[in-house]
């Protein structure tokens, strides 16, 4: 059976975490709690470190912050469906028809 949390978004784990840190529950301990639940799409043992140090610094948001620069492009669909082209040609085929539709 799947888990109802394996689609969890960053940002709701960031809540769980914070949740959790703030009962007193110990960052491996949220770690291993959340992988149970969420599987693979779970954060790394290392980010629930770096967010517990930034709830403990008094961080409150679990969204991002804003940025300047150009946004990131690498993680839109097309892109990740480009990524998941079954033969060369494919993808070959794929970039072709981003270049004609870009120029």
């Amino acid at each position: 059976m799947d888990s109802p949390f394996q689609d969890c978004t960053i940002e709701k784990q960031r809540g769980v975490v914070r949740f959790l840190w703030a009962e007193g529950v110990k960052p491996v301990e949220i770690h291993r709690r959340m992988l149970a639940q969420n599987g693979q799409s779970t954060m790394s043992q290392r980010k629930v470190y770096e967010w517990v140090e930034r709830f403990k610094s008094g961080r409150t948001r679990v969204t991002d912050e804003g940025r300047s620069g150009r946004p990131s492009t690498s993680r839109t669909q097309d892109h990740k469906r480009s990524r998941k082209a079954s033969s060369p040609q494919e993808y070959r085929n794929y970039l072709k028809d981003i270049t004609n539709a870009v120029c």
